[in-house]
């Protein structure tokens, strides 16, 4: 063990029974809508490839994105709770939308580390060559205060254009991605921000990683892609060494992939979209109701 670890666990006044026992339960709680939040499991699985991961999609009632802002905060809540209930040492909310609706509201009521995710706004605008950034991403994430507070923060001179990417997470729930319906509904929300001339593009929501290529074949190399899984991982990095959470055993890990819908499909859909071998993973699959 390495002394770091010794080091951490001191500053968190744990004694060496209570270490071993946090090390042995920890696990991590990935949530989102539907499918989307694999996009940050699968970073999270990159950088911290030691934890116990659970997944949990709400797919029977994804998209988020046309929700009122109310259930929004009050199912994200509910989800958040039942994650710490199977012992979740930290939670990442893997959804813009329900970050941009819940996530203060989940910090203020649960007490282990909650990680949000939120369009890449302020890195688009620091890289943009020209000040013209488009935006994709749900209405709920654009039209939200959190979104627009951050928005106002950022250079007078950038402009943004907000396109809500109606249409695109069903088709991707749905496992729909590289097909003529995709491309067509994908370019028709590309061009008012092509004809803008923007050379920068933030995938505002995490289901959007999933297009990348095809978003790159109908825009081509003039547009920069902003994708925010790494930043948020290593946001999850530092508050797992905060809290002393951070596991280097050779244990195999185990990953639960829940869900509401049809825990089959989320674990097709993961074989799928991970770039990674599950095959050195215990994987547990549930279709539940919650």
């Amino acid at each position: 063990m390495a002394a770091q670890d010794w080091q951490d666990t001191s500053h968190c006044g744990l004694d060496v029974s209570q270490f071993l026992k946090r090390l042995a339960m920890v696990t991590i709680g990935v949530f989102d809508s539907g499918v989307g939040g694999l996009s940050i499991l699968d970073e999270a699985l990159q950088q911290l490839p030691h934890h116990n991961y659970i997944y949990f999609a709400d797919s029977a009632n994804a998209p988020y994105g046309d929700k009122p802002p109310h259930w929004i905060a009050e199912r994200s809540l509910q989800i958040c709770r039942y994650l710490m209930e199977q012992d979740c040492s930290a939670i990442v909310v893997a959804c813009n939308t329900a970050t941009a609706e819940a996530i203060a509201t989940i910090r203020s009521t649960l007490d282990i580390p909650i990680i949000g995710v939120e369009p890449g706004i302020k890195p688009a605008a620091m890289q943009s060559q020209n000040g013209i950034v488009g935006v994709l991403a749900t209405e709920a994430t654009l039209n939200s205060d959190k979104f627009n507070a951050l928005l106002a923060t950022l250079p007078e001179h950038c402009q943004f254009i907000k396109q809500a990417g109606a249409g695109l997470v069903p088709l991707i729930e749905a496992g729909l991605i590289e097909t003529p319906e995709m491309q067509a509904l994908l370019r028709s929300h590309l061009k008012p921000i092509q004809d803008l001339g923007a050379d920068t593009l933030v995938l505002g929501c995490t289901h959007y990683p999933f297009l990348k290529k095809m978003i790159r074949a109908i825009v081509g190399d003039c547009m920069t892609l902003i994708d925010t899984s790494d930043a948020v991982v290593r946001q999850l990095l530092r508050q797992l060494h905060q809290q002393g959470l951070i596991v280097s055993s050779k244990h195999s890990p185990k990953l639960s992939l829940l869900s509401t819908s049809n825990a089959d499909t989320l674990e097709a859909m993961a074989e799928r979209l991970l770039h990674r071998d599950l095959s050195k993973y215990a994987i547990y699959t549930k279709t539940i109701t919650l």
